[in-house]
């Protein structure tokens, strides 16, 4: 323990929670562009399509609208690939060629765990190159490039053999997966292919770390490990502190931060807000008490994996939601739609875990207003409590 640690203030849940809403652009919404955003929070969760990364914008941005986010996609300056935790993530086109080389040792202890044994005695170098040709020549499906790659490889599992290559290539999926109003399956070309460019080869590990704590700060180097998937952080974040300045949560924690990041008082006003499914804001910490009270975790994190929309109320989870489809009253997923801007009418429902004061009410009824002004109309329903 460093001595300046050793005497660094005491931030509270309460500071932690307001300071993280503040650099995620929740406590007021930005000015910003799409694209910008993108990269300031180093990618949205986009394993889900395409709710997450629309919805994500919409929440930090002031005026975004559908055809913003899809026109960045179509132009390629964002693209979606397996980046942290090994989960599919939408970058801009710089973070794709950044990140994924920063990230390879998460892929790689993903496949070992998944696959390790169904690819002894595979040459894995090998296999990613027939890849490569082959996901280059088209766009492919892992389902597709398995069955390709296993008819020269009798008796090996063609989802294994896809996964390799997966793990192997910075993979990224090509529209119209993941675009508003549209569907297509989850093909996939390289990175460089798509994008004209090869990976960084001397990405920055430091600088990925100040770019988190930037957008998640103040954070523990657990935090930064639960958020990127990487281990052994301890000591980058140690070398790095005297450009930093360090903080201890309530249970005594070194929390990193940068020296001039934004820390709200407490008793900063928090807007109730509605946040996407699978939200970087509840996934990119090891504690997540700033955000999100324990006993509420299990109410949007579902043990099948599913990520639920968030309400949140004075800074912090306080219900769920959900975006639905009207004409197909199905939760989860938006019925695929010609391209352009959806049309509606959707229902949005709002499922708060505790009765919800009057302001608060009212206030939701306006960020739900926005929400499906935003996807093209529709309703408000609240399920309250005690009717639930």
């Amino acid at each position: 323990m460093t001595a300046r640690a050793a005497g660094a203030a005491t931030l509270t849940t309460r500071a932690l929670g307001r300071a993280l809403l503040a650099r995620q652009h929740l406590l007021e919404r930005s000015t910003a562009t799409p694209a910008a955003m993108v990269g300031h929070l180093l990618g949205l969760q986009a394993q889900a399509v395409p709710l997450p990364s629309y919805l994500g914008l919409w929440s930090r941005l002031d005026g975004f609208t559908p055809d913003q986010l899809t026109g960045l996609i179509e132009r390629r300056e964002v693209v979606r690939i397996a980046l942290q935790r090994g989960t599919i993530h939408l970058v801009t086109a710089d973070d794709c060629l950044t990140l994924r080389p920063l990230l390879q040792p998460v892929l790689d202890q993903a496949l070992r765990n998944a696959y390790g044994k169904r690819l002894t005695g595979v040459d894995l170098d090998e296999l990613a190159a027939a890849g490569r040709a082959l996901v280059e020549q088209e766009p492919r499906t892992f389902q597709q490039l398995g069955a390709l790659l296993a008819q020269d490889r009798p008796g090996r599992d063609p989802a294994a053999l896809a996964q390799a290559v997966r793990c192997r290539l910075p993979l990224v999926q090509v529209p119209p997966r993941g675009v508003w109003g549209r569907s297509g399956p989850a093909a996939h070309t390289t990175a460089e292919h798509w994008l004209g460019r090869v990976p960084d080869a001397k990405p920055s590990l430091d600088a990925m770390i100040l770019r988190y704590l930037a957008a998640f700060g103040p954070a523990t180097a657990t935090d930064v490990q639960k958020w990127c998937g990487l281990t052994r952080l301890g000591k980058v974040l140690a070398d790095l502190a005297p450009q930093l300045v360090t903080f201890r949560d309530e249970q005594g924690r070194i929390l990193y931060d940068l020296p001039d990041a934004p820390r709200p008082p407490t008793a900063t006003p928090a807007p109730v807000r509605l946040v996407a499914p699978f939200d970087n804001l509840l996934l990119a910490h090891a504690d997540r008490s700033r955000i999100l009270p324990e006993k509420y975790r299990s109410r949007v994190m579902t043990v099948n994996g599913l990520i639920l929309g968030s309400l949140l109320v004075d800074g912090l989870v306080a219900g769920s939601w959900e975006l639905t489809d009207a004409k197909a009253d199905r939760p989860g997923r938006m019925k695929a739609r010609s391209a352009g801007a959806a049309e509606g009418p959707w229902i949005v429902r709002v499922r708060p875990f505790t009765a919800l004061r009057e302001r608060d009410e009212v206030a939701v009824e306006e960020e739900a207003g926005r929400l499906l002004d935003f996807a093209g109309g529709g309703e408000l329903r609240i399920e309250r409590p005690e009717l639930v």
